[in-house]
């Protein structure tokens, strides 16, 4: 777990939330631009939480991530909205409890008691990587609170697909995930991702060359130990050996509700995690007529590659979409 007031050089100037209603510290970050409030306007909930006016913006990190990924993207989405950003339990500067269950379940879960705390509607959801899975089942369960959905190198989970395309554990991140599990690799890098998570990225779809010592002790410091990397061991397994499918499947009731949304898919086609094709082809399979942005040379980690081409599409998106 990250140190509450640390910046890493201030690269990550934003003000540390917290909320233990869900069984363990969860930070988040809560933004809102001053110029876009005054402050008799300004409400403080019971937490001492600023409430800004804008609609929220709930962006989703995924593995193996914090909200630190979505830095070049809070302040120019807050000048109009209030932009709340999460980190999953296990990562980030959130706690890392050793007794509780890393599924898809438990992260959804986690994030509809911080969504119901900050009381948040008309939410429009963020999400890439595993944020796709968990901001779409909690959309499926709470279709109330969702506004609209962006995807971004990330998959809803629901959207039917053609035999022809590679599988999801096809990807040269899953081929080695499975690979790596008999002989224990898998585990001991991932349980290791303090000092092995630029690799990781590499090997998911990262090909940034504009990492310094900064970005690095950004991303690793959440992982000093074994114990503190479980998060990011059991989101990959968890894929990999199915056992999201129930879940999934048990929100499908509530696909309607979200179909009739507005969504837009950000996909960045140097993925190594999930086969772009794959990605069009759930996100298609949902909202057929929904826009899909296809991004040459941005990987899976996309708001590291094109932050400004995604602040861009999203801001046009809302507006297309009020």
């Amino acid at each position: 777990m990250i140190a509450a007031d640390e910046t890493f050089e201030d690269t990550w100037p934003f003000k540390p939330n917290f909320f233990d209603g869900a069984g363990f510290r969860q930070h988040f970050i809560d933004e809102q631009s001053v110029d876009e409030q005054s402050v008799d306007e300004q409400s403080v909930d019971a937490h001492g939480v600023e409430k800004g006016r804008g609609e929220p913006i709930v962006c989703l990190h995924g593995e193996p991530t914090w909200g630190y990924l979505y830095r070049n993207m809070i302040s120019p989405l807050a000048a109009h909205n209030r932009v709340i950003v999460p980190d999953h339990m296990g990562f980030g500067k959130s706690e890392t409890p050793q007794d509780r269950e890393y599924t898809l379940q438990t992260h959804t879960e986690n994030l509809a008691a911080l969504i119901e705390h900050l009381d948040l509607n008309a939410i429009t959801l963020v999400m890439q990587d595993w944020g796709g899975l968990i901001g779409t089942a909690f959309a499926v369960r709470h279709p109330e609170r969702v506004k609209r959905l962006i995807y971004m190198n990330t998959v809803n989970g629901y959207g039917r697909i053609s035999r022809d395309l590679p599988g999801p554990n096809e990807s040269p991140w899953f081929q080695w995930i499975g690979e790596g599990m008999a002989t224990g690799r898998t585990e001991q890098v991932l349980r290791h991702a303090g000092s092995t998570v630029l690799s990781v990225m590499k090997i998911i779809g990262f090909d940034c060359s504009d990492v310094d010592a900064t970005w690095i002790r950004a991303y690793s410091e959440q992982f000093p130990d074994w114990d503190s990397a479980i998060g990011a061991y059991e989101f990959p397994i968890d894929a990999y050996l199915g056992r999201i499918r129930d879940y999934v499947r048990a929100g499908a009731d509530g696909l309607a509700a979200i179909a009739a949304k507005p969504a837009m898919l950000l996909e960045g086609l140097a993925d190594n995690a999930i086969d772009p094709r794959r990605a069009v082809a759930d996100f298609r399979g949902v909202w057929p007529d929904g826009p899909v942005i296809e991004l040459e040379g941005v990987g899976h980690f996309c708001q590291e590659d094109a932050p400004d081409v995604l602040v861009s599409n999203i801001r046009q998106f809302l507006q297309a979409n009020p």
